[in-house]
Formats: C-alpha cells, sequence, structure tokens
C-alpha cells in the first residue's frame, strides 16, 4: 500500500465516523473564537466552553475587555490554567485590536502571530475556522496521532503540521484537522489505548508502539 492510499484510507475513516465535524468551542464572531482558542491552550475545550460565558458575559469585545483590569480578567479565566499570561495577552491584544485593527481581528497569519500569546496554532484555528482560510492547526494531540499512525516522524509539531499538509488535500484540511481531534478523544486516546480496536491503529499503527 502506498502513503498515499493509506492517507487516503484513513480519510474515509475518519469521514465515516465524523462525518459533520463541529467547531469544539462555542464563540460567535472571530474575537471570541480568538480569545477562546487563547485559553485552550493546555486546557480542554470543554472547561473552556464552561469558562467563557462568564467572561463574554462582561466583555465579548476588545472595547469592553480593556475595561477591565488583567487581574479581573485573570480572576474570571483562572479554571483554564496559565491564567497570569494568558490574562496579559487578553488584554493586550483587545488593546493592539482597538489602536491598530480598529477592533476588528485581523486576517493574516502575520498580524494575528504578532499578537499578544498568540502563536502559530491560534492563528491558523481563527484563519481557517473564522476565516475559511486554508490552514492545518497541530496541537499536541494531532501531533501525537500522525506520529502514531506513521504520517510524520513526530520530530516537532512544525514537521507534523509539513507532513499533513503535504499528505492531506489543502481542501480537506479544516475538516480533517477536527476530525482527527475528535477521533483522538473517543477512540485513540494518550492513555489506556487498545491499539488492536482502534479504527485506524489497528491497521496503520507504528509497529513500534505495539504492544
Amino acid at each position: 500500500m502506498t502513503k498515499a492510499e493509506k492517507v487516503n484510507d484513513i480519510l474515509a475513516i475518519l469521514e465515516h465516523y465524523y462525518p459533520h465535524p463541529a467547531i469544539p468551542l462555542h464563540h460567535k464572531d472571530a474575537y471570541t473564537l480568538l480569545i477562546s482558542v487563547l485559553l485552550s491552550a493546555q486546557c480542554t475545550d470543554e472547561r473552556v466552553n464552561k469558562t467563557t460565558p462568564s467572561l463574554f458575559k462582561q466583555a465579548d469585545n476588545p472595547y469592553d475587555m480593556v475595561k477591565m483590569s488583567v487581574d479581573e480578567i485573570r480572576e474570571i479565566i483562572k479554571p483554564c490554567g496559565l491564567s497570569p499570561m494568558k490574562s496579559k495577552g487578553i488584554y493586550g491584544l483587545s488593546k493592539i485590536l482597538i489602536d491598530k485593527y480598529d477592533g476588528k481581528v485581523p486576517n493574516t497569519f502575520e498580524a494575528l502571530e504578532e499578537l499578544p500569546a498568540v502563536g502559530h496554532k491560534t492563528a491558523s484555528v481563527v484563519m481557517t475556522q473564522w476565516f475559511g482560510v486554508p490552514a492545518f492547526p497541530v496541537d499536541t494531540h494531532i501531533h501525537r496521532l500522525a506520529y502514531r499512525w506513521g504520517l510524520s516522524n513526530g520530530k516537532s509539531v512544525e514537521q507534523t503540521e509539513k507532513d499533513l499538509k503535504r499528505l492531506i488535500p489543502e481542501s480537506k484540511w479544516n475538516k480533517a484537522h477536527l476530525q482527527i481531534i475528535y477521533f483522538g478523544r473517543e477512540y485513540c486516546p494518550a492513555r489506556g489505548h487498545v491499539w488492536e480496536t482502534c479504527p485506524i491503529c489497528s491497521k496503520y499503527m507504528r509497529k513500534d508502539l505495539r504492544d
């Protein structure tokens, strides 16, 4: 079997299990999505979705956000972890959006990645899920599964992103990114994984990772 055939089969399996993957983070516009993705770093989407209603009730736009202090923001987002860094980032990026972009979220990777606490992965999620620009955000889960399935060498998140972009058609990037996340949670977890019963690992798991 060629690499292309393997990738096509994996995509077909993902399509079978998750034909309509929803965006996991609750949001209503580019700004609330940006804040939610920022909060999701080293935190579950479920916890972010429980935390953001309190934050967005007080400030769901940059103008209201900068009326709050960094400490007030931090107190609300504490359940998401890394709150000192994230609260400074949220306040700082909100100020920049007002000063530089008329309160709007910019729609380029470069502009997004210049914002405080916004890395390449966060920018990629906003670009693809809100602006519809092809991107393949790679978090630790996708990085782990791409290695487990033999789609990347696992050297770095950056390398995994390059490999997946090369192997998967651009038109499927956004959907495949979400499908892999959902599949990993339900069928291919990091711990307690039984590879023999996993629809993908039973066929494609690296031999050196098998028990």
